[in-house]
């Protein structure tokens, strides 16, 4: 648990001035790449490089239950966690179909799935079976999640260990919109009908019962939400505890990382409430159309690469946004400068 408050450097100045000088060199008007211009200097900055590249990319989906499940607020069954696990190994998923465009590294990580899975590129590395339903009890006890913190840290040992250049996190976990709704609420102090949103496909009606349940939960616990590990704890998920350290880690070891949903933002939240320093090293793929999401962009003071108005997850908007960041790299690093181009602009 320590480990999440150690020092988070800084991405280097020095390159990103390089990076900016450069940028004004290029045969463009200045600015005119607009937000591609900010990303690759932020690359050129966090990997200390002039030439920034984005070519080795990590994606790790933790997985897990809820029990707040248990009180109807999701439109699919909780078995299908379980199924989408079986979907994602064998390659059927949107996120796989993305991974294998981007050529990406992809993994799957139990970390506390209600049953027990034996499958091949299957991490596990499991917290319980499922959350309590905070409805009623804490989600986890204080054991479970340094489990799953300890998950998140793991996988960006195995990403840093392929020389990644960049983490994705996804979460696969039915009724998971609603732990996320339960935290931001908690941490932002806004009202919970104002960040919940329809999830997994609920209608209007329902959605106004699911906004009653994390009302109701959120009193239960009270006092007891006090600082964001205790929030995580008490109405949170295993996967995103096992997020919040993935990124807490990856920027303390000098890893960029690539934000995707309102669930993974959630993560970021907690992680920046955590450890301040480490959202100097997220970018944020892209805005969902999960209600509570542009709130917790906003908190987070996050520009999202792209707005393709998609809300499923599983790491797929932030996968989407890999060949954007990939453009800007290659724009920074091959663009002709005026001189070069033995162009006058004086």
């Amino acid at each position: 648990m320590k480990a999440l408050f150690a020092q988070i450097a800084a991405p280097d100045a020095v390159f990103a001035q390089r990076a900016l000088a450069r940028q004004t060199q290029l045969t463009k008007p200045p600015g005119s790449l607009g937000l591609l211009e900010q990303l690759a200097v932020r690359l050129a900055a966090m990997q200390r490089r002039d030439d920034p590249s984005l070519e080795n990319i990590h994606i790790s989906i933790f997985a897990a239950d809820h029990g707040i499940a248990d009180e109807g607020v999701s439109a699919f069954p909780q078995a299908v966690t379980i199924e989408m696990v079986k979907n994602f190994v064998a390659g059927g998923a949107a996120v796989n179909v993305l991974a294998r465009q981007a050529q990406a590294y992809f993994e799957v990580v139990d970390v506390g799935l209600r049953q027990t899975v034996d499958l091949p590129g299957v991490v596990t590395q499991r917290a319980g079976c499922g959350t309590e339903n905070f409805k009623i009890k804490p989600a986890m006890t204080a054991e479970q999640l340094v489990t799953a913190l300890n998950a998140g840290q793991a996988a960006v040992g195995r990403a840093l260990a392929n020389q990644a250049d960049v983490f994705i996190g996804g979460e696969m976990g039915i009724a998971n919109t609603t732990s996320a709704s339960a935290i931001a609420a908690a941490l932002l102090d806004v009202s919970v009908r104002d960040i919940t949103g329809a999830g997994t496909g609920l209608s209007p009606e329902q959605i106004g019962i699911k906004a009653v349940i994390i009302e109701q939960a959120l009193q239960l616990h009270g006092a007891a939400l006090n600082t964001p590990l205790a929030i995580l704890q008490h109405v949170g998920g295993f996967e995103i505890a096992a997020l919040t350290a993935a990124y807490i880690h990856a920027a303390q070891r000098g890893l960029p990382v690539l934000v995707d949903g309102f669930i993974c933002s959630v993560a970021a939240l907690l992680a920046v409430r955590v450890n301040p320093d480490c959202g100097a090293w997220f970018f944020y793929g892209h805005r969902s159309e999960e209600k509570g999401h542009k709130i917790v962009l906003d908190a987070l003071a996050a520009e999202p690469i792209l707005d393709l108005k998609m809300r499923l997850g599983e790491a797929s908007g932030a996968v989407m946004a890999v060949p954007i960041l990939q453009m800007a790299c290659r724009l920074h690093n091959e663009m002709a400068t005026f001189s070069q181009a033995n162009i006058t602009t004086g």
